[in-house]
């Protein structure tokens, strides 16, 4: 049997999301909306968990339109929610890999705009109302408190006058990648990671190189992605590589680590198909080494291990005043990619030779 499904993406990733539902057969995607791609699979299947660039994957319960700002609209919410199949919801969750029990009922609501109620109404609105229908104790988040482990998960989002309500399959966002035990600070958001690998178009084969690797993400994801890639991750602090070691274990990801200036990273010139990082620029890393002086360094050596055809993807912050540098190391821009990145908002940038 066919379900809907809502993705919640990174704002300027939505398009890429809808890219590996298509590309991986998962299902049709429907439209796309603010962080959001809609599709319906031909079958509820775990296998839908395994999508990479989405934050979350939620079953579709229901659409409400036609609503309003004024406060009497919540009970349009509660009417959408006691409509809801919450029986069937819960055999399509369990048949998509989701657990079978729950400890209470917890909701979370966004909107666009401005309206006369707030996002802890709405969620009031729609949790007393699952949570009496399945005889489980509703935990609010008006006050401030995180629910507790284990409740069922919904989801509330409003744009324009149409409003979703959806259930977490999981019984965490799938951004929360279990490898990712071994952490420092600016370490790369996973969905992100791996919508730069897919930008890149990284294959089987193709030697990648990311100069700052971290704690690993972009490498690990890149694996998951495109298994038989060469995969090379360079990084001149060894905290870092360290984790990026350990977290690529738990995934039995094949990389080379490398304690290397990412301005003299020890590879041939032009021996690289693929360039994917996450460059610091003394943001929540201080650059090191060669970059600390030297930032535009970074440029150069990218064109200079570039294969011919080969194609650089970084996440770049100012990306249009760091255009001047990357063009006089030789490298042409192309796609700029804007993005909003918890408060910042950087810039997906493809570069090639």
């Amino acid at each position: 049997m066919a379900v809907r499904l809502l993705a919640r993406t990174l704002r300027g990733l939505e398009d890429v999301a809808a890219g590996e539902v298509a590309e991986r057969g998962l299902g049709e995607v429907e439209h796309r909306r603010h962080r959001e791609v809609w599709f319906t699979a031909p079958r509820a299947d775990p296998g839908l968990l395994d999508l990479r660039t989405v934050d979350d994957l939620f079953l579709l319960a229901g659409v409400l339109d036609g609503v309003g700002h004024t406060k009497a609209e919540l009970a349009k919410f509660t009417g959408a929610t006691r409509s809801a199949d919450l029986a069937g919801l819960l055999r399509q969750r369990t048949r998509c890999g989701g657990s079978t029990g729950a400890t209470g009922v917890d909701v979370a609501a966004s909107f666009l705009g401005k309206r006369n109620y707030n996002r802890f109404d709405i969620e009031d609105a729609v949790g007393a109302e699952v949570a009496g229908a399945l005889d489980l104790p509703y935990h609010s988040r008006r006050g401030g408190a995180a629910p507790p482990a284990g409740t069922l998960s919904f989801r509330v989002t409003v744009e324009g006058s149409r409003a979703a309500l959806a259930l977490r399959i999981a019984d965490q966002p799938l951004h929360r990648r279990p490898y990712k035990q071994a952490s420092t600070q600016g370490t790369l958001h996973p969905p992100l990671a791996a919508a730069m690998a897919l930008l890149a178009g990284v294959g089987p084969g193709h030697t990648v190189l990311d100069p700052c690797c971290g704690t690993g993400t972009i490498v690990i994801e890149t694996a998951a992605l495109a298994p038989g890639a060469r995969l090379l991750g360079a990084d001149h602090d060894p905290r870092p590589l360290a984790a990026a070691t350990a977290n690529a274990a738990l995934t039995a990801t094949s990389a080379l680590w490398l304690r290397a200036d990412a301005g003299r990273v020890p590879v041939g010139t032009g021996r690289v198909d693929r360039v994917v990082g996450n460059p610091p620029w003394d943001r929540q890393v201080a650059a090191l080494g060669t970059l600390a002086g030297r930032p535009d360094r970074l440029f150069r050596e990218v064109r200079r291990v570039l294969a011919d055809s080969g194609v650089a993807v970084l996440l770049l912050h100012e990306a249009e005043d760091q255009r001047a540098a990357a063009e006089s190391a030789g490298l042409r821009v192309g796609d700029v990619r804007p993005l909003s990145l918890f408060g910042a908002h950087p810039s997906i940038v493809t570069l090639t030779g």
